[in-house]
Formats: structure tokens, C-alpha cells, sequence
């Protein structure tokens, strides 16, 4: 039997403060396979340091320790940046929040998408331009061609988000963060990009880390949820249990979302004294 395509244990990651060292990720350990994670919680919960950890995207001042962090056979602990920029687009990928806003204004989204591969994976010329035009094609972009040739700024905001993706799974990777991919975009292009996403990591066998605030879209996108708060896992559950989720901060959440047939007055807030003392 394999094992796990990425194992944590124990990871924490601390920043000083004029106060002393704070931990905005305290001790945390999960696994992942060739699944969908979603990793959800409020802002300031730890999601987001807890996938740029992965990848060691913490820079000092900050510090990052733990236990283990193995992704297929490697001890991320234990290797060097050039080894991890490596691994990082090949082997791992991220797509960022806002991810249009990542993109290089003075490339073209064809030049930019064809490094992601090119950087990892050498070919001629003509071979990158038909892989960066599939690509474009694999997430829905009409006109590829067209598209290519284009500036960031010539593309509206569903449309960048896509171009980030296709540049992140162009060089096929084996895990996907993804981290509030669609927080910028309206509700009906968020479902066509998430679908897109759903569908390249379900094809591939990818494992996909999904870091949102949004537990209904968590739930139908991926296979389990793990709740953050307070830079610690408080609950963790398959998605589709998530609405029998028994820690009082994840009802806390459920019940101050609004619902299609919402008949109550108010929505409820949160009562942090129900968990404090846990």
C-alpha cells in the first residue's frame, strides 16, 4: 500500500512581534492523497501560511518547524531552496489569491504560460506554443490564438484567473494549492473556474489543497474538510458531513451563513466563549 502523496506533523510557524514570537500556525498535522482538501476557516485562521509552508514560502523573519513534512518521499525540511524551486511548478503548484494580479503586466499571457512549462521542461518553440494553446483551450478559453497574444491588463478578471491556472497545471504537477482562487470573481464565473479546476485535478490524479472561507463551495468541491482557527485544526470531517460537523466553532459558522430560504431576522455571530476554554 502507498502512502500518503504529502504528510504534515506538528508544523508551526511564528512570527515575532514586539510582544514576543507569535504562533499563526500552532502545531497542526494532516495527510494528503491523490484527493480534494479544502482548508477553511475565517481570515487570520492560519489557511493560507499553512500552504505557503508547503512550498517554503515563509521568509524570514518568519520561522517554520515541524516534526515532518514528506511530500512523495521528500523531506521538505531538509531541502535546499535551489531543490525547492525545483519542485515548486513542477512538482507543486499555487495558485495565489487574486492570481490576476500575479501575473507579469509586460509578458503576454502565452509567453507567461510557456515559462511555467519551459522553466521545468525544455522544448522547441513550436512544440510550447501548441502545449500553452491546449492548454488555454483545456480551461475554456475561446480563441486561444487570440488569446496569447494578449497583455494581463486585455483580460477581464474570470479570464486572468483561468490563464493563472492553465500557467499552474501546465507543467502537470502532482499537487495543486489552491488558495482563494475565486474570491475576486462573481458567483457564476466562480463555479466555471472552479469546474475547471475540478475537472484537470480529477483527470490528472493530482491531490488539490483548497484554501477558502466559503464552506458551502468547500463542501461541494472537495472529498474532506479540515476547520481552522486560530492557527490549529479544530475539526476535521468528509464534506459531505459537513452539515453534521460537531465543534462549536464550525456550527458557529454554519449557522451565520444566509440560506436560499433564509427566514430569520438576523443572522447569527459567533460565540467565541463557546470553544475558549476547549
Amino acid at each position: 500500500m502507498t502512502g500518503p502523496l504529502l504528510s504534515i506533523k506538528n508544523l508551526t510557524v511564528t512570527f515575532p512581534t514586539p510582544k514576543g514570537p507569535v504562533d499563526v500556525v500552532r502545531g497542526i498535522s494532516f495527510s494528503l492523497g491523490r484527493e480534494r482538501l479544502g482548508i477553511v476557516g475565517e481570515s487570520g485562521s492560519g489557511k493560507s501560511m499553512t500552504g505557503r509552508s508547503i512550498l517554503k514560502l515563509i521568509r524570514p523573519p518568519g520561522r517554520v518547524t515541524a516534526d515532518e513534512m514528506v511530500f512523495d518521499g521528500i523531506d521538505l525540511m531538509a531541502e535546499s531552496e535551489r531543490r525547492m524551486r525545483a519542485l515548486r511548478g513542477a512538482r507543486i503548484s499555487m495558485v495565489m489569491q487574486d492570481p490576476k494580479f500575479s501575473l507579469n503586466p509586460v509578458m503576454t499571457v502565452g509567453e507567461q504560460i510557456g515559462e511555467a512549462l519551459q522553466t521545468h521542461r525544455p522544448m522547441p518553440r513550436r512544440q510550447l506554443r501548441a502545449r500553452v494553446l491546449e492548454m488555454l483551450h483545456a480551461v475554456r478559453i475561446n480563441e486561444p490564438d487570440r488569446v496569447a497574444d494578449l497583455y494581463p491588463h486585455e483580460v477581464s478578471g474570470g479570464m486572468g484567473q483561468r490563464v493563472m491556472i492553465a500557467m499552474m497545471l501546465i507543467p502537470e504537477p502532482d499537487l495543486l494549492i489552491a488558495d482563494e482562487p475565486t474570491s475576486a470573481l462573481d458567483v457564476s464565473v466562480q463555479a466555471q473556474v472552479l469546474d475547471i479546476i475540478d475537472e484537470l485535478v480529477t483527470g490528472k490524479g493530482m491531490g488539490l489543497i483548497l484554501i477558502s472561507h466559503d464552506l458551502n463551495m468547500v463542501a461541494r468541491y472537495c472529498d474532506r474538510i479540515l476547520v481552522m482557527n486560530g492557527g490549529e485544526i479544530v475539526e476535521e470531517c468528509a464534506a459531505r458531513d459537513l452539515d453534521k460537523a460537531r465543534h462549536p466553532y464550525t456550527r458557529g459558522l454554519l449557522a451565520a451563513m444566509p440560506r436560499m430560504d433564509e427566514d430569520r431576522e438576523e443572522l447569527p455571530v459567533l460565540d467565541r466563549t463557546a470553544w475558549a476554554a476547549t
